[in-house]
């Protein structure tokens, strides 16, 4: 089909252009007949210019504009002028085109949808729509945002000497992680390639390889329960490097991300990022993602209630758990219903309950407040720093359940109090990780990470004595709250790579059949190497400030992995299943 084509875009004219002959091409946005003049809005990726059309002087082209549908597909041209009522708000705003000619390319059906009330529409009406949803001004300027992103990270590791390399998308399934996609081998039933996870074993080997420093922008695949920062699919910023500690990989990844907010936000980042272990961002925030735009710092009260008259404290603090709390300032005149609210919510954390207590004008007010002995009070009030009208939340548990759930607590008072909406970007760096943790489902100890993680070199005598012990050369990015990158330095020894396998549990036959082929590039000299993986989605809505990744990607799935816009997931026909050696098991449910 032949049509007259642009010579401008929408979004580019301006003063200077005023005389000139021009012919858009573009989507109507708007038509306001006002009768002796009607104005038509033509939109397209770069901007909205306005077209003028006097019906006296040009009947024919105003019947057709009146019968023009909003999102129809238009050329028109004619000549540029200035506007009577120009609109600063629009950098084409002070224009407008003299329609001299004007022809339909696609007239559209009426919208499922209107574009312009984005809040009133259902995300699931979006998402079926979603080429629709697309032509929003804001979901366009996301992914131009995520375009410039790319184009930093390509230019940005290209000048530092990385190496672009595409590893494979069907690969063998290895366990150590979240659950595969598997993909069926037709040309050898029975066999089967699994989506990766992530590159882990191939950008190793790209390291073993002699290619000293790798970086990939890789789509990844887990299928795992998702929310509002997952997908089944991912993007990742993927990077190696051989001959490198820790700090060689925080400063490289630092001077990424300085290098995104200078050239995409136009902000500058404050170097080097604050760095903690992982420990105390667990005594201090309750999470080893915390959000450091505010403070509501946890306080460890364990050694203030080792003789305390609160039997259910004194109990905890002898069978070797911990106490502490956080204070909600201003919320003494919390109601039962709302403090119950946030008791349930330190028990969906693991914690078996929470103790409260109100530090009032008129005194203490605490469903256990005759329980506490002399003083203990008054301790407790300097030890908080507490002031009148606050409200202080107490969790007695095991050390992990307790910081857990006080965690939680903290990032709800936060959000309640609205210190989650600041601009900041509080960037921080969680070190010192435990390499494994024991699984009482599983019954077994398993990686933190992953199993190619490296232990400190001071902790690996403990290894097999005391693996609870041994911490990782590991290092967790995150900002505001939102966990954005992980890194390791990895094993490069053989042997060490064996014991940590053999802690894991995993027979010898077993690491053979799994890991054989990449324990075996290690026999032929492995440099010492560690690298990081960037979550590109949700660097990406963050910089946005977006709520959901699915904001910031163009063709998302929901929360139960489905596709609204294609139906994906799909039943596929019996002769495709049996062309795979594939017989689908009715579920309990069908029987």
């Amino acid at each position: 089909m032949s049509f007259p084509k642009r010579t401008v875009t929408c979004g580019e004219l301006r003063r200077e252009h005023v005389g000139r002959w021009v012919r858009l091409n573009g989507w109507v946005a708007r038509v306001r007949d006002l009768g002796g003049v009607i104005f038509v809005d033509v939109r397209d990726r770069y901007g909205i210019t306005q077209v003028i059309v006097r019906p006296a002087e040009q009947p024919e082209i105003a019947q057709q504009v009146r019968q023009l549908t909003p999102e129809s597909v238009i050329w028109v041209e004619g000549t540029v002028q200035e506007r009577e009522s120009p609109n600063p708000q629009l950098p084409t705003g002070l224009v407008e085109v003299r329609a001299e000619a004007l022809g339909v390319l696609s007239l559209a059906e009426p919208l499922p949808f209107p574009l312009s009330e984005e809040g009133r529409v259902g995300e699931e009406l979006r998402l079926r729509y979603r080429y629709l949803d697309l032509r929003r001004a804001q979901m366009q300027q996301n992914l131009l945002l995520r375009h410039r992103v790319y184009q930093v990270v390509h230019r940005y590791f290209d000048e530092l000497g990385f190496v672009e390399v595409e590893t494979p998308i069907l690969a063998r399934s290895t366990p150590e992680g979240a659950r595969d996609f598997l993909v069926p081998c037709r040309l050898q039933p029975g066999k089967f390639y699994a989506l990766p996870q992530s590159p882990q074993l191939f950008k190793q080997l790209l390291m073993v390889a002699g290619l000293d420093r790798y970086v990939q922008i890789a789509k990844c695949f887990r299928d795992e329960d998702l929310r509002a920062d997952r997908q089944p699919e991912f993007t990742q910023v993927d990077v190696e490097m051989s001959f490198v500690e820790p700090d060689d990989v925080i400063a490289v990844t630092e001077g990424l991300f300085a290098r995104l907010w200078r050239e995409v936000l136009g902000r500058e980042l404050s170097l080097p990022f604050p760095r903690l272990s992982y420990r105390e961002a667990m005594e201090r925030y309750g999470s080893d993602k915390p959000d450091l735009r505010y403070g509501l710092e946890l306080v460890r009260l364990t050694e203030l209630f080792a003789d305390s008259g609160v039997k259910v404290l004194r109990s905890v603090v002898e069978h070797n758990g911990e106490v502490a709390a956080v204070v909600a300032p201003g919320c003494a005149g919390y109601t039962r219903a709302q403090l119950e609210e946030l008791t349930e919510l330190a028990r969906r954390h693991g914690a078996s309950g929470m103790l409260w207590l109100k530090y009032e004008e008129t005194g203490w007010s605490s469903p256990v407040l005759k329980h506490f002995r002399e003083g203990e009070l008054e301790r407790l009030q300097q030890r908080l720093q507490l002031r009148q009208g606050d409200l202080a939340l107490l969790v007695a548990d095991q050390w992990e359940r307790c910081y857990s759930a006080l965690g939680a607590l903290r990032r709800e008072i936060a959000r309640r109090l609205g210190l989650t909406r600041s601009q900041q970007d509080c960037f921080v760096w969680i070190v010192d990780f435990p390499l494994l943790e024991y699984s009482e489902e599983e019954g077994r100890f398993v990686a933190r990470h992953h199993p190619f993680t490296a232990p400190r070199p001071q902790d690996i005598p403990l290894l097999e004595s005391a693996p609870e012990r041994v911490h990782a050369q590991a290092y967790d990015l995150v900002l505001n709250g939102e966990e954005v990158g992980g890194g390791s330095i990895r094993i490069h020894d053989l042997e060490l790579q064996r014991r940590v396998f053999a802690v894991l549990g995993l027979s010898p036959q077993q690491v053979e059949e799994q890991f054989g082929f990449f324990l075996q590039a290690f026999r032929y000299g492995a440099p010492p190497h560690g690298g990081i993986a960037l979550g590109l989605d949700r660097i990406v809505m963050l910089m946005v400030g977006a709520e959901s990744i699915r904001d910031v990607i163009a063709f998302p799935k929901t929360t139960s992995g489905a596709s609204l816009l294609d139906g994906a997931p799909a039943p596929v026909p019996q002769e495709q299943l049996r062309e795979l050696g594939i017989a689908l098991v009715p579920s309990e449910e069908e029987h």
